[in-house]
């Protein structure tokens, strides 16, 4: 069996490509930009990778099947030949369900935020007790170093998606999985290139609930109310409530920055003292806490996965430190998780601490201006904020914020937002946090290199 895949360096796509090689299967693949982490993978996993998306794949070693990527469309030229060539094709999630998921149980994580943290937390809760489930994650999970793996039990946690699965199945991903299990972290208005307003993608969530069976169990944010209304459009699943303040998993937090909490189920309690911080963290894990309980795992066990947990890469991740500063790369795509993300990071570092936000506004929603009016609340947590306005964004950020309540700055390039973050007066105990869902010409690299050069 050879599958060849369109657009294997996304984190999806990437992760069904070395699923698919555990399982015997040639993979090769086509891709525009492949940078690390996906790229160090693919390589590791043996799978070949050419760049761009030239036809003569099909001509020169025909493969079984194309596994098509839903970044691609009609008039791509592999996208062309293929079907001009009369090749089997599908969808990724297609794909995933039909060779792997159909014989599993599906532990699902769903939601506008926190299902890349969740799912991995969720994933090591599962290795921590030796059930060595499978998984496939858009992120690399500090504890395992990789987005997917096949595992050897019959447990698989999948970051279950709401995008679409291709040009030719407008669906969401997650309709695809058929969860057992299924976490329900948050829902709020995204991804408006595809969706037209919140009622759409609520319909889509409806249309998951709808395929967990009666013996399944959702676990659901206790204070969510767009998920609420989406489980009153019909839910025929037992449900598992998790929150802060009320549900039946909740949480007290024991530091104000969420590094120590105590969780409480049915009045057992046990304390987690983790890396982590931020209350969004805290309600991850809950969540995977909540779902890890519905397949046999012990209260207790669960947090002690948890306390070991060592986090996602690229979500405040500690870069690098030089001179006193500390240099983050966080994957920033939505107001909500950048403010959550800062808020977090300000209990942890005091009022003393100076947190210096870098953006780049690269999501679609973004593009497309959906946000711009939440830049402010976004980053009320940052002392100043650095924001790069690229080249045929639709709208201005300056537009959006005023100078004398705000404190930023716009550059036009990523050569001068790095020159203007330089010459900053970054001192002892600053924090930049570079935020952007892309690699951001490699901004948080190219400032450390330049804060070192600066100390030597």
């Amino acid at each position: 069996m050879h599958i060849h895949i369109l657009g294997v360096a996304g984190t999806f796509m990437g992760g069904v490509a070395q699923l698919a090689r555990a399982k015997g299967v040639k993979v090769t693949g086509s891709d525009l930009n492949v940078y690390p982490p996906m790229s160090t993978q693919l390589a590791q996993a043996g799978i070949a990778v050419t760049s761009g998306y030239d036809e003569t794949f099909l001509k020169t070693d025909t493969p079984d099947c194309v596994v098509i990527g839903n970044a691609l469309s009609r008039g791509n030229s592999a996208v062309e030949a293929t079907l001009n060539e009369n090749i089997p094709y599908c969808s990724g999630p297609e794909w995933l369900a039909r060779e792997v998921l159909h014989d599993r149980h599906v532990l699902a994580v769903a939601g506008t935020h926190g299902k890349t943290t969740t799912s991995s937390m969720l994933a090591w809760i599962l290795e921590h007790v030796g059930l060595k489930p499978g998984f496939l994650i858009g992120g690399v999970p500090k504890n395992f170093g990789v987005s997917a793996r096949l595992g050897e039990g019959k447990y698989f946690v999948v970051e279950a998606d709401e995008y679409d699965s291709a040009f030719f199945d407008k669906r969401s991903k997650f309709v695809h999985y058929h969860p057992k299990t299924l976490v329900l972290n948050n829902l709020e208005y995204d991804h408006a290139d595809i969706f037209n307003d919140l009622q759409a993608i609520m319909r889509q969530f409806h249309h998951l609930v709808r395929t967990v069976p009666g013996n399944g169990k959702i676990v659901v944010n206790s204070l969510d109310e767009n998920l609420h209304t989406v489980l009153e459009m019909g839910c025929w699943s037992p449900k598992v409530s998790v929150g802060l303040q009320a549900g039946d998993v909740t949480a007290q937090l024991i530091n104000a920055d969420g590094s120590h909490f105590e969780v409480i189920c049915h009045g057992i309690r046990h304390e987690v003292k983790w890396s982590l911080i931020g209350r969004h963290n805290v309600m991850n894990g809950l969540a995977a806490i909540g779902a890890a309980l519905q397949v046999g795992v012990e209260l207790k066990q669960a947090c002690e996965a948890l306390r070991l947990f060592k986090g996602v890469e690229r979500r405040l991740q500690v870069f690098g430190q030089s001179q006193g500063i500390t240099v983050y790369d966080d994957f920033a795509h939505h107001p909500t998780a950048i403010a959550t993300t800062l808020e977090g990071l300000r209990h942890r570092v005091g009022e003393d601490g100076r947190i210096i936000a870098v953006f780049e506004p690269r999501s679609n929603t973004f593009k497309m201006g959906v946000h711009q009016h939440n830049l402010a609340d976004a980053f009320s947590c940052a002392d100043r904020v650095y924001f790069y306005q690229p080249t045929g964004l639709s709208w201005q950020i300056a537009d959006n914020l005023k100078e004398e309540e705000f404190n930023y700055r716009v550059r036009h390039s990523v050569d001068e937002l790095l020159q203007a973050v330089a010459d900053d007066g970054l001192k002892d105990h600053d924090h930049v946090v570079v935020m952007s869902n892309g690699s951001f010409e490699q901004f948080h690299q190219r400032l450390l290199q330049q804060l070192e050069c600066e100390d030597v």
